[in-house]
């Protein structure tokens, strides 16, 4: 199964599945009971999307943890330019050290911080923003949406509720600017049952409003110049290649 899913890029993604049943268990990013199942729950599972996703395209994924989809799919399709976006530091150095290790630091960036916080730098305007076990699909939309161009899609790999989302949150979508969120099953004949993805073209941009600042914020950062501060967006971002 996985062989037909790699193809050529097999023996790297055999690599990948060493590194997470190894150091990405010993580092907490995937538990021990995952580890018998690393094929066909991760790593099949999060490749059979690459038959939605165009050649050539960028890709950004968001809270990609140890890599799932994002280094999945830069394992499958060396085509693909990958950002993989996670805010923890622990995950974020297990991320550039796969890449390296895989030799992937030609296609793939690691990019320390939340989707909110990248908004307004790099990464920005990818064709495909991926996401996977992170949020409910309002929220995801109101991250994800914003990083992808304008005809660009958030494709996000959800379970069995997926429809039952869909119909909860389409009207959020939409005012997130969003189209009506399209089903796909991938894998098909592959993987069984195969896996769901609930597919979101982008259509227009939707400007968000920035959180306000609690009053403790705002004391403290009047304190130090005079006017209420909060986060920049940069703030704790290291790349990689």
């Amino acid at each position: 199964m996985a062989e037909r899913v790699f193809g050529e890029r097999f023996g790297l993604a055999v690599e990948y599945a060493r590194l997470l049943v190894t150091d990405g268990v010993v580092r907490g990013l995937i538990g021990p009971r995952e580890a018998p199942r690393i094929w066909d729950r991760h790593l099949v599972n999060c490749a059979v999307m690459t038959e939605i996703i165009p050649i050539g395209a960028s890709v950004v994924d968001v809270g990609s943890g140890a890599g799932l989809p994002g280094i999945v799919l830069a394992v499958a399709r060396p085509d693909l330019s990958v950002t993989l976006v996670e805010p923890l530091a622990r995950r974020t150095a297990f991320l550039s050290e796969a890449v390296t290790a895989l030799g992937l630091e030609s296609t793939v960036t690691v990019v320390r911080g939340r989707a909110e916080d990248v908004v307004d730098g790099p990464p920005a305007g990818a064709d495909v923003v991926t996401a996977r076990a992170v949020a409910p699909l309002d929220r995801l939309a109101g991250w994800c949406l914003p990083l992808a161009r304008t005809g660009g899609r958030l494709l996000a790999l959800k379970g069995s509720s997926a429809a039952d989302e869909v119909a909860e949150h389409r009207a959020v979508i939409a005012s997130l600017g969003g189209a009506d969120p399209v089903l796909h099953a991938c894998g098909v004949g592959v993987i069984d049952p195969p896996t769901t993805v609930v597919e979101i073209v982008k259509e227009r941009d939707v400007v968000l409003p920035r959180p306000k600042p609690s009053s403790r914020a705002e004391a403290q950062g009047r304190g130090a110049g005079g006017k209420a501060g909060g986060r920049g967006s940069g703030r704790g971002r290291t790349r990689r290649g």
